[in-house]
């Protein structure tokens, strides 16, 4: 590390390492999936209070390596992907206009349960737009967020308008704002992470049904590892930088694995015969829609990339299939068989494995990753 890049870290917030994490394997599966391919559509995680899911989150988005981008650009532009870069900035690379850059953290944003559609989505100056003839933009949270992580907690007490913003914006990767005939879009392009407590309510089916992946986490009921929770926890207030400094080479090597997934998921290939068997699955759980199929397909695939393949197995896509379908059923109120189960069940029907007591979800968080993360 550089003596620049040490004062950077030094000054930044410390932030409790995601390698250190123990368990909730479901919950850390669904973000370093969303993170190693965004287009799975982002995760929810629900689960009783006092888990770690915040912890969990901050942890992810300090793990990841630093991106490129555009020096004093509000959207975080990238220099070389015109797909993620502001008008202002695709015109000048149009141009060939020199194009400073920055090396910076992934940004992780908090969005506050009491945030206006105004600060969410940015504002246009209506009075300079008319004086002065310019596009007066003032950022929302969806710029800052871009090519980040937007996190949501309670996000089944945010207003449903807000959550279809955001779901819209996660979805098509740009934010659009229409005032008095102006219209002004930028890249919004991010991980979309939101996360709440069932006793609190549950969100729509239809907004439950945009989220990529669904976590369940519960409070660990192992006496030992509960005690190990507090003690890591406690050594890590007392002395940040020894306990950081203990976990950075696992903490490098999990963030080189990400760094290789990345590059090498556009070449993981997935049988047409499982992609059937997918397919039939979602049809026999009668699930609306082809979001199941087509997030269970991207799901695996970054699962392959993350342990270093490009060939998905049956056990890839057990892994990840009940993140992916577990909040896509129907509810039936009267049915007391839990839906991770249900989707477990139909999945070792349809290929053919059998369900042994050990894959219950609830048991194993979904599978293991061997990602040194204990």
């Amino acid at each position: 590390m550089t003596p620049t890049a040490q004062a950077t870290a030094s000054a930044r917030r410390v932030v409790f390492p995601f390698t250190a994490i123990v368990g909730q394997e479901e919950m850390k599966l669904a973000l370093l999936l969303n993170v190693i391919d965004p287009k799975i559509g982002g995760v929810m995680i629900m689960g009783d209070r006092g888990t770690g899911k915040t912890t969990t989150i901050r942890a992810l988005a300090d793990l990841l390596p630093e991106i490129p981008v555009v020096v004093n650009d509000p959207f975080n532009s990238d220099p070389s992907d015109p797909d993620l870069m502001s008008d202002e900035v695709r015109q000048k690379a149009g141009q060939g206009a020199e194009i400073p850059t920055e090396f910076k953290k992934v940004q992780m944003v908090d969005l506050p349960l009491g945030a206006t559609e105004d600060r969410v989505c940015g504002t246009i100056d209506i009075e300079k737009a008319l004086s002065e003839g310019v596009k007066a933009f003032e950022p929302g949270l969806l710029a800052k967020a871009n090519r980040g992580i937007l996190y949501v907690d309670e996000v089944n007490l945010l207003d449903d308008h807000l959550v279809d913003v955001l779901l819209d914006s996660a979805a098509s990767g740009w934010n659009t704002v229409e005032r008095e005939g102006i219209s002004i879009r930028h890249p919004a392009r991010f991980v979309l992470v939101g996360s709440g407590n069932p006793e609190e309510g549950e969100l729509r089916p239809q907004l439950l049904d945009r989220f990529g992946m669904h976590a369940e986490i519960h409070t660990v009921k192992e006496p030992a590892l509960r005690v190990q929770i507090v003690e890591q926890r406690s050594e890590f207030d007392q002395n940040p930088p020894t306990f950081l400094e203990r976990c950075q080479s696992e903490q490098q090597a999990l963030q080189q694995k990400i760094v290789n997934a990345q590059k090498l998921l556009p070449e993981v290939k997935i049988d047409y015969d499982l992609r059937v068997k997918i397919s039939e699955v979602c049809s026999e759980l009668d699930v609306d829609g082809l979001r199941g199929d087509i997030v269970t397909n991207r799901a695996a695939k970054a699962l392959t990339a993350f342990e270093g393949r490009t060939e998905v197995t049956v056990d890839d896509i057990r892994r990840v299939i009940t993140l992916c379908l577990r909040h896509r059923l129907r509810k039936d109120p009267l049915e007391s068989i839990d839906s991770g189960y249900k989707v477990e069940k139909a999945f070792a029907r349809v290929f053919g494995v059998e369900l042994s007591e050990d894959n219950s979800s609830q048991k194993n968080g979904a599978g293991q990753i061997k990602t040194g993360v204990r």
